[in-house]
């Protein structure tokens, strides 16, 4: 598999705030979507969730599905009840042939509550490090036995945001499990994400492209919002919009293989979602182009 470019329908529908773009029909999403020039999409919430109706919903666009968010628990139950709860959502992806799980822990996470500014997000004891890592690897090695690999992705509002809760996870889990690389979440968590490509690039197996809006960020840090007031201030967009330095990024991953995808999630009616993932698509592959990577 080499660089495949995709888009996740966050750009389009949020799924923490599902009123922003809650009028669009998937149909669009996908018909602009392809219209662009992707060709997979990430699951949200308006899709069907089995595998059949999924395949028929997807076939006329000529997309293949890339993966989905899958919120674990395992703060508070052992990698066996977590695999129960994950069964129905991991089954769905290889029935799709789709071979990366976006996995994120969300038990104590923060980022869907707009009454919490990001200053109460959760942070790991670190004593409680080694027990977490050790459930993940377990959920990730049972993934990957039945050809999925599990890819953490790091957010804003979690256990799993700043530079050293990434270092810490990283530490802790052992080599099944790997990273989803977001430069979004990354960049506003206070890390670089071209030096987390670089100290991780064996153990990257999915990439988020998502941009900075440095003033926006810098004013969310000021005034203490939470993540989705940010995100409806417009503190991301697609990539080439904001600070990210995608080209640095990349020439870090030069020998990266599987997805990259473009979820820039903003207000619809603020930032039109095909004329942004128009400018997204073509930016991030002239980045791609410039790192030597197409």
């Amino acid at each position: 598999m080499t660089i495949r470019i995709g888009a996740n329908p966050i750009g389009w529908s949020n799924d923490d705030m599902q009123e922003l773009g809650g009028e669009t029909p998937l149909e669009v999403c996908l018909a602009e979507a392809r219209q662009v020039g992707f060709e997979g999409m990430e699951l949200g919430h308006k899709f069907p969730r089995e595998p059949e109706a999924l395949k028929k919903a997807l076939a006329p666009f000529g997309m293949a599905c890339v993966s989905g968010w899958y919120s674990a628990e395992l703060l508070k139950r052992d990698a066996d009840e977590e695999m129960k709860h994950l069964r129905a959502h991991l089954d769905l992806l290889k029935a799709m042939g789709s071979n990366v799980l976006v996995f994120a822990e969300t038990s104590n996470a923060i980022h869907g509550d707009r009454s919490k500014p990001l200053s109460q997000r959760p942070v790991m004891k670190e004593s409680d490090w080694a027990e977490f890592g050790r459930r993940i690897t377990q959920v990730a090695e049972a993934t990957l036995k039945e050809g999925v690999r599990l890819v953490y992705h790091h957010h804003m509002g979690t256990i799993v945001e700043s530079e050293n809760d990434i270092d810490a996870f990283m530490r802790s889990t052992g080599p099944a499990a790997h990273l989803l690389l977001d430069t979004g979440h990354a960049t506003w968590g206070g890390a670089n994400p071209a030096a987390l490509a670089r100290r991780y690039k064996d153990r990257i197996s999915h990439v988020h492209t998502k941009d900075v809006r440095k003033a926006v960020m810098e004013e969310s840090k000021a005034k203490n919002w939470s993540f989705l007031d940010s995100v409806i201030e417009g503190v991301y967009t697609v990539p080439g919009d904001g600070m990210v330095d995608f080209v640095s990024v990349f020439k870090e991953l030069p020998n990266y293989s599987g997805w990259v995808v473009i979820e820039a999630e903003q207000d619809p009616k603020k930032a039109n979602p095909l004329k942004y993932a128009t400018i997204g698509y073509a930016n991030l592959t002239r980045f791609l182009k410039e790192a030597g990577l197409r």
